[in-house]
């Protein structure tokens, strides 16, 4: 409202300054236009006072000469007389067409009438000096009656110009005062545009003084927010900790226990403790999904994936629920889908699995149907279609509008009978937005909900199976690991879990501990807490970078799991980040990668192409161990014929051969050299020694790989 009446106000001070203006240019105009049309009167008038000064000179000269005529007898001037009067019979003429008063026009004609006397008087005395060579007394008698004539020119004249120079006066008069009153409004003009400048230019120091005090404002508002975005992050970082630690060790102990259990009675009770721990971290994991959206810091990775692995993994998720309230699931994946997709299969699952859950959540009886369509390929993508269809409760239609808003159900007795925070839809619908997709939903009470999703994913080059479920040990007994950690439960789940997987391991609680350990004796891999009392995992991450000088790889284990807690680590000189309650498979693999036992080969590479098919991997190490040997001897062989030609051929094939291992970032300088550069036998002697080197080395430990893995 104050913002409409400031408008308005605005508005009509621009009307009204407009209007003064206009007003003021006007009169101002007006009384310059009246100057001018005075000055163009005034030279009139001095025009008309010179053709009355010309006038009376003629008449009187024309009688001048023609009494010197009489005189004298010489008829010669007669014709400058002829000359002087036709000059003021034009004279006349023109001053007969000047408007003024009527006495004026009336001594005018005066004049004209003694100009014709005077003609006359011209015409006589040229007829009689003509007939009788001199002036006969008739034209003498008229010439004695023209002496009177000559007053009357000087007195009709002398009238003229006072009538005139009347005229001049209140010409002047007028012309002065126009010129006054075009200088004052000039003057308001000027003292308007000056005081309207002032002020503009105090109202705008006063909104830029009142922006600055806003600004002002805001920037404390903004500290405000920031003060309490931190708060409220190192809340939510604190809350997540102190809940995912015990969580770490509940589902750790639990998972052990469901795999080592053989008594049938505990076994239920284990299960109710396992699924209560992930229906507490799947409230956990919503709030902090919620606060990385909120935050910008929600991240898509794009990894190659199974689809068909993807929707195998969500229905065994919920395989026992639906088991025991007797529904029916089925699940339909297209068979023109490519078998291997790139995008992030971690949020897919996540957004399947909560909508599934949703499904299995609210049906009682019945089926519940996903089908994964086809939409369209475009380019190297695939346009998927979900539709997830239940036969439960339903969704009232004024109610749809809103199940994607933040705590947010579709009844109020829904949180109470089927429990829930109200962010799930809403984290969907996020997830579903930052992977480019559209999610819609359509239901009808008490028939069931239909939902959905079109999401676009990449084609990936590979063919993807089903992951195992944890990779194949390694010989790992020679892998030393020291973990750092304080809580009591989570060690003695380490201690399980290192022990099963044949690592050797020692065990420290604090930052301080791990620093006299690294001093002093000799580790692969330190698993490093973040939270713990005196020396953090931050601060002896940083001191064993610092002071100790160590590259020994650093795997954080946090319970944070909070927006940007990766680069935390990673900025303490981290190498990677596993977030409490722990994966296992992910742990192992963690270890595994940052320990690998060879120095020329990287599973990495392969590891994520493969997805776990160790069908796949088995194959293309085969390939490795056959192709690359002959490679070698193609590049010698090619060098001692001199054919520059065959050994570029062979470094450019080469290339898709080592890097299916690892071995590309190690080669790719001298298969560059090779393929690019011109040909030289000593470089190319040289360079193949290297490549050889590194492919010699790499066979033994492909071959380990193949019979002691795969």
């Amino acid at each position: 409202m104050t913002s409409n009446r400031f408008i308005y106000w605005i508005l009509a001070a621009f009307i009204a300054g407009n209007v003064l203006i206009i007003f003021i240019q006007y009169n101002s105009a007006k009384n310059i236009h009246n100057l001018i049309m005075g000055n163009k009167k005034l030279l009139h008038e001095l025009t008309v006072e010179n053709q009355l000064r010309e006038l009376e000179r003629d008449l009187l000269s024309s009688e001048l000469k023609m009494d010197r005529t009489v005189a004298t007898g010489d008829t010669s001037q007669m014709k400058e007389v002829d000359q002087q009067l036709n000059e003021a019979r034009g004279l006349l003429d023109s001053l007969r067409a000047v408007t003024g008063p009527d006495s004026t026009l009336r001594h005018i004609e005066r004049l004209t009438a003694l100009d014709d006397e005077k003609s006359k008087l011209r015409a006589q005395i040229l007829d009689s000096f003509r007939i009788t060579g001199k002036l006969s007394i008739e034209s003498f008698r008229a010439m004695t009656r023209q002496r009177p004539l000559v007053n009357d020119v000087n007195n009709a004249s002398r009238t003229i110009y006072e009538i005139r120079q009347r005229q001049l006066d209140s010409l002047s008069a007028a012309m002065n005062s126009s010129g006054r009153k075009a200088q004052s409004w000039s003057a308001v003009l000027i003292l308007t545009v000056l005081a309207s400048g002032a002020v503009l230019f105090w109202y705008i120091i006063n909104r830029i003084r009142r922006q600055n005090e806003l600004i002002l404002q805001l920037d404390a508002s903004e500290r405000k927010v920031r003060e309490v975005s931190l708060i409220k992050e190192k809340f939510m970082a604190n809350i997540s900790h102190e809940i995912r630690t015990p969580m770490n060790a509940i589902l750790g102990f639990a998972n052990l226990l469901k795999t080592r259990n053989r008594d049938p009675d505990s076994k239920e009770f284990v299960d109710a403790i396992w699924q209560s721990g992930q229906n507490l971290l799947t409230i956990i994991n919503d709030l902090l999904d919620l606060s990385k959206i909120e935050a910008g810091m929600m991240r898509m990775e794009s990894v190659p994936f199974n689809i068909r692995e993807v929707i195998r993994t969500v229905q065994t998720m919920f395989a026992e629920t639906i088991s025991e309230k007797g529904l029916h699931f089925s699940a339909v994946v297209d068979d023109s889908i490519p078998g291997v997709l790139s995008g992030d299969s971690t949020r897919l699952t996540q957004i399947l699995a909560n909508v599934v859950g949703n499904a299995v959540k609210f049906t009682a009886s019945g089926s519940i149907q996903v089908e994964v369509g086809n939409q369209g390929l475009e380019g190297d993508h695939v346009l998927l279609g979900f539709v997830i269809s239940d036969t439960g409760i339903g969704i009232a239609p004024e109610k749809i509008s809103g199940i994607f808003e933040r705590f947010r159900q579709a009844e109020d007795y829904t949180t109470r009978k089927y429990g829930g925070t109200g962010l799930g839809l809403s984290i969907v619908k996020d997830l579903v937005s930052l992977q480019h997709g559209k999610i819609a939903v359509e239901s009808e009470p008490g028939k069931g909900t239909v939902f959905s999703i079109t999401i676009p994913y990449a084609i990936a080059p590979a063919i993807s199976e089903a992951r195992a479920p944890l990779e194949e040990d390694l010989d790992a007994r020679h892998i030393r690991i020291l973990v750092v950690e304080d809580n009591k439960l989570n060690q003695t789940l380490l201690r399980h879990l290192l022990t099963a997987w044949k690592f050797s391991w020692e065990m420290v609680d604090n930052g301080m501990g791990a620093i006299e350990k690294l001093e002093t004796g000799s580790y692969d891999l330190v698993l490093m807490d973040i939270q713990m009392p005196g020396m953090d995992g931050y601060e002896a991450a940083r001191q064993i970078r610092l002071q100790l000088k160590l590259s020994i790889p650093i795997i954080a284990m946090t319970a944070h799991a909070f927006a940007g807690e990766l680069e935390k680590c990673l900025s303490y000189g981290m190498n990677d980040c596993i977030a409490k309650p722990i994966d296992q498979q992910e742990l192992h693999r963690l270890i595994i990668k940052h320990t690998r036992p060879y120095q020329f080969i990287d599973l990495e590479y392969m590891q994520g192409i493969s997805g776990g098919n160790k069908e796949y991997e088995r194959s293309v190490t085969e390939q490795f161990l056959e192709v690359i040997p002959l490679d070698i001897d193609t590049l010698e062989s090619a060098l001692s014929a001199g054919d520059p030609d065959r050994i570029r051929h062979t470094a450019h094939s080469m290339r898709s051969d080592v890097a299916i291992l690892g071995l590309l970032d190690k080669l790719q300088t001298y298969l560059d050299v090779l393929e690019y550069e011109p040909f030289d036998e000593t470089v190319f002697r040289r360079v193949i020694s290297e490549v050889k080197t590194i492919c010699l080395g790499a066979l033994p430990e492909a071959r380990h790989l193949l019979s002691s893995v795969l």
